[in-house]
């Protein structure tokens, strides 16, 4: 009896979050905010904060993308943030001092410390963070802002496309990314979203706090600020960020530290899981399902395990094992190989559940360690 409580337990969890919420995002009429009165016309003070540790290999060209954003000048501040940098770049930003970008040092402390700091510096209405790597579409900031002109919304985010999508780790979470951005663009239409992308999202300054300096996301921590003060936090496909793709090895690090950080935030906001998230049915559905996935995965391996011997459990163990024997042997197929489109979802798939899992390690270990560089293609 026991084994068919964990495997139809487990089945059922993990059915409702892989394809129950999806159809019932897909097609239950939930009832929709009021449209975001987005004016491409409205203009207010920006300040633009990266903070960067060690990123030389990329400053100029992030500096480039910005100072070509079609924004007006005299409302924006750039604001760059050195953690603690080792290499060049410190020496790098200080080349565009006479350009108006604020160079602020810092001891290596953390994203989190080091977007404090920032904050002390900001005079901006609107705080516009951005990573060092990605390049900004020149329309970007101006498409965030405008969603501002609408007084309900407190933090917009943008999209992240990848400008080689064939290629590295991170092309083969093309589906899964493109059903993330589908989602956000359903529950913006709903009310709000729960977090951005790091790279290009913006709040108003005056929603935000300091974020507890080992804080691992800040682009879920910050918006939710605004989110429990009653703002939405929207979704904004026209606002863009280019990212290459991550090569072999770095992906699923990447994976490791987002959802330790999604662990983190959850333990942090309590009042998620309650009456005070008026979008409770959908965080626990999409956002939190992702972190309960992996043992409702868990649950049904074992349950099918303690079965007793029969045709259909053999049938199941055989299903289960080509799954992750698949997952396993990815990597010593070819690029073009058949069994490549059932491998590389397969490991792909596993990837962020295993990740999802060893994410745990956040709350036994100093969180600031769990930041590792992403290498991507060209680098």
């Amino acid at each position: 009896m026991a084994a068919w409580v964990f495997l139809i337990s487990g089945a059922v969890v993990a059915l409702y979050i892989l394809l129950g919420y999806p159809l019932l995002l897909a097609l239950v009429p939930f009832k929709q905010a009021a449209a975001v009165r987005k004016d491409l016309s409205y203009q207010t003070t920006v300040s633009l904060i990266i903070a960067v540790y060690n990123g030389a290999a990329y400053i100029r060209a992030k500096l480039e993308t910005i100072l070509s954003l079609d924004y007006p000048k005299d409302y924006l501040q750039i604001i760059v943030v050195s953690d603690g940098s080792t290499d060049d770049t410190e020496a790098i930003v200080r080349e565009y001092s006479s350009r108006g970008v604020e160079l602020l040092v810092a001891p290596h402390g953390g994203k989190a410390a080091a977007l404090n700091r920032a904050f002390r510096q900001a005079s901006g209405d609107i705080l516009f963070f951005t990573d060092v790597r990605q390049s900004l579409d020149p329309m970007a900031l101006r498409h965030l802002v405008a969603n501002f002109a609408d007084p309900a919304i407190g933090a917009v985010t943008g999209e992240m496309r990848l400008r080689h999508g064939e290629a590295g780790e991170q092309a083969n979470m093309d589906l899964y990314w493109r059903y993330e951005l589908w989602a956000r663009e359903r529950q913006t239409a709903i009310d709000s979203i729960f977090n951005t992308t790091g790279c290009i999202y913006a709040m108003r300054r005056a929603l935000a706090r300091p974020l507890e300096p080992d804080t691992l996301s800040d682009d879920a921590a910050l918006p939710l600020m605004a989110f429990f003060k009653g703002y939405r936090v929207v979704f904004d496909p026209a606002a863009i960020a280019i990212d290459d793709p991550a090569v072999a090895g770095t992906e699923f690090r990447r994976r490791f530290r987002n959802l330790a950080g999604l662990w983190q935030t959850f333990v942090r906001f309590p009042q998620l899981f309650s009456s005070a998230d008026r979008m409770r049915f959908h965080f626990l559905s999409h956002k939190f399902s992702r972190l309960v996935l992996p043992w409702a995965i868990l649950s049904t391996i074992v349950g099918t395990l303690l079965l007793p011997p029969s045709s259909g459990r053999w049938s199941l163990i055989g299903a289960e094992g080509i799954f992750f024997v698949l997952a396993a042997i990815d990597g010593l197929f070819p690029k073009g190989f058949p069994l490549k489109r059932l491998s590389s979802p397969a490991r792909t798939f596993v990837a962020m559940n295993v990740a999802s899992m060893a994410g745990l390690v956040v709350f036994f270990t100093e969180p600031t360690r769990l930041w590792l560089p992403t290498r991507v293609k060209g680098q």
